[in-house]
């Protein structure tokens, strides 16, 4: 059964160029988070100043409409500066390099020969491409990454807050019911009392006096450290024997 020869895909318009190289990224596309890596040529060639170029030219970031790929077409460095001052247009430049692991290159709009204006940086970093972010891109993450940290330190700062605050409110308010019975009374209250018992103390008779001590009884004698010689020769001996309960056995009634 014969089968139908499948028709190539057209590549779609604006991505590649008459040549047949892939188009150029739009202006403004940010390509920060991809990198690009191709270790069989990594594996092949030396990564130097020579041919570093080479190497970038390979990734997704090169623009095959700048001035350096003309220079190849024509068998020229392509960061030959004595030539590239003579031309206008975009170009690459290796700003920075330390060989075989940092390479720099800087992305620029050339309109005379002492006239150029940055657009774009780019770096190797062990075989490795990367787009470097815009300043404003850096500073804006940062700032977004400060203020992150600042609400959230905030947010930890107010919930310890507020924990301190409920903690003294319970402990003000144990406090409170502790010294509440403590305060329960009333100064008026107690002039009310005290009056009412000096009223009745005045109306009540006083207190009768006590009654006498029966015949024959004297009180027990003090110790004869506290009476003087005197005392003791002017006083008589009394008994010491009570006349009422203990009279002996001669002075009982009987029956």
């Amino acid at each position: 059964m014969a089968t139908t020869p499948m028709v190539p895909p057209i590549p779609a318009a604006g991505n590649t160029t008459f040549e047949g190289n892939p188009a150029p990224p739009p202006p403004g596309t940010d390509m920060t988070g991809i990198c690009f890596r191709d270790q069989l040529w990594l594996n092949t060639y030396p990564l130097d100043r020579n041919l570093v170029f080479d190497y970038f030219a390979l990734s997704p970031f090169y623009d095959w409409t700048c001035n350096n790929e003309q220079l190849r077409l024509r068998s020229i460095h392509p960061l030959d500066i004595s030539h590239l001052s003579k031309m206008i247009g975009t170009e690459y430049m290796l700003s920075e390099l330390l060989e075989p692991h940092l390479f720099v290159f800087r992305k620029q709009k050339r309109d005379g020969p002492e006239k150029t204006t940055p657009m774009l940086t780019y770096y190797i970093l062990d075989g490795s491409i990367y787009q470097a972010p815009q300043l404003c891109t850096v500073f804006s993450a940062r700032v977004g990454r400060a203020l992150y940290h600042i609400s959230k330190a905030f947010t930890i700062a107010a919930s310890k807050l507020e924990k301190i605050g409920y903690v003294d409110a319970e402990n003000e308010n144990e406090a409170l019911e502790s010294k509440a019975p403590k305060e329960t009374i009333d100064l008026k209250e107690v002039k009310r009392v005290d009056h009412i018992l000096a009223s009745l103390h005045r109306k009540l008779p006083p207190a009768p006096p006590p009654p006498p001590f029966p015949e024959g009884y004297a009180p027990p004698a003090s110790t004869e450290g506290e009476k003087g010689p005197e005392d003791q020769q002017a006083e008589p001996q009394l008994s010491s024997v009570d006349p009422i309960l203990d009279q002996g056995p001669s002075k009982r009634m009987k029956f």
